[in-house]
C-alpha cells in the first residue's frame, strides 16, 4: 500500500481541537517541523501532547504552544522553552512531568497493548505520595496536583504503578520511510520517534528521504510500515542545534 500523502497540510487536515498527540523528537533532534508547522496552519486547539520536551520558543512544538493552541504537556522536562515555563507558572498550561524512562516505558507500554506497569522509578518521592503541581491557579496556588500512585513491592523493593499513553494520533519524523511506511531513525532520532508511532491510533510521518518498496534491509528497519497511515516529504533543511559549543583550542608545547 503507498501510504504517500501529497502535503503536509494534507496529512494533517483530519486532527480535530481537542486531539491528543503523541510528537516524536529528543531535544531538537528528530522533531517532525514540517508537520508541525502545517498543524499551525491548520488551526485546531485544545491540544493535549506527549512530548519528551516541547521544543523552542520558535519552533516545532513551541509554535503551537505559542499560538495557545496546547492546554496539556505531558513531558519529561521543560528544555530552551522560555513560553513554556511561562505558561505553565501562569496557570495557562497543565504539564505533566514524567522521568524520561518512564514516559519512554509508557508510550511503549501503550503500542504494545499493556495498561499500566509497576516501576521503582519515583517510588519514596511526592511522586508516589502525589500533589506535585499539574495546573496553577493564576493566582499562584495550585489548581490541579497529581493523584498518588498505587504501590506494590517485588523483591522487597517497593515499586509504582503507572499507566500506559495512547493518543489520536502521532507526529514522527523519519530519516528514510519506504512508500508502505517502513522506517530509519538516525542516532536520538530514535529514542522517542518509534514509541510515539505505536502509541497512537493514526501515524504520520514526515521523512527526509522516500524510498521504493524493498529498498530498505529489513534487517536495519526501525519501525515496521504496520504502524504508519501516512508519510508526507519533510523539509530536509528544516534543523536546529540546541546549543552551540566550541571546543578548547589545543594547547601547544613548546
Amino acid at each position: 500500500m503507498d501510504k504517500r500523502v501529497r502535503s503536509a497540510a494534507a496529512a494533517v487536515a483530519d486532527i480535530p481541537g481537542g486531539a491528543t498527540l503523541a510528537v516524536g523528537g529528543f531535544g531538537v533532534c528528530g522533531i517532525p517541523s514540517t508537520l508541525l508547522a502545517a498543524l499551525v496552519e491548520a488551526g485546531p486547539g485544545g491540544l493535549r501532547v506527549v512530548s519528551n520536551n516541547c521544543g523552542l520558543d520558535d519552533w516545532g512544538l513551541g509554535l503551537l504552544l505559542r499560538a495557545g493552541r496546547i492546554v496539556r504537556m505531558t513531558s519529561s522536562y521543560v528544555g530552551e522553552n522560555k513560553e513554556f515555563a511561562r505558561q505553565y507558572l501562569a496557570g495557562e498550561l497543565e504539564v505533566e512531568l514524567v522521568a524520561q524512562g518512564t514516559l519512554a516505558e509508557r508510550l511503549r507500554a501503550g503500542g504494545a497493548g499493556i495498561p499500566a506497569f509497576y516501576t521503582p522509578a519515583g517510588a519514596g518521592t511526592q511522586i508516589e505520595e502525589g500533589g506535585l503541581p499539574w495546573r496553577y491557579a493564576p493566582d499562584g496556588s495550585v489548581a490541579r496536583c497529581s493523584p498518588p500512585r498505587e504501590t506494590r513491592e517485588f523483591g522487597g523493593r517497593r515499586h509504582l504503578l503507572e499507566e500506559a499513553l495512547t493518543t489520536d494520533f502521532a507526529l514522527v519524523r523519519a530519516a528514510v520511510a519506504d512508500r508502505h511506511g517502513n522506517c530509519v531513525f538516525h542516532a536520538a532520532a530514535r529514542n522517542f520517534n518509534p514509541l510515539c508511532a505505536m502509541a497512537a491510533r493514526v501515524c504520520v510521518v514526515e521523512a527526509e528521504r522516500i524510498v521504493e518498496a524493498g529498498s530498505l534491509d529489513p534487517d536495519h528497519v526501525h519501525l515496521p510500515g504496520v504502524f504508519v497511515d501516512r508519510i508526507v516529504q519533510a523539509d530536509a533543511a528544516d534543523r536546529r542545534i540546541e546549543r552551540r559549543g566550541s571546543a578548547p583550542a589545543a594547547s601547544k608545547e613548546i
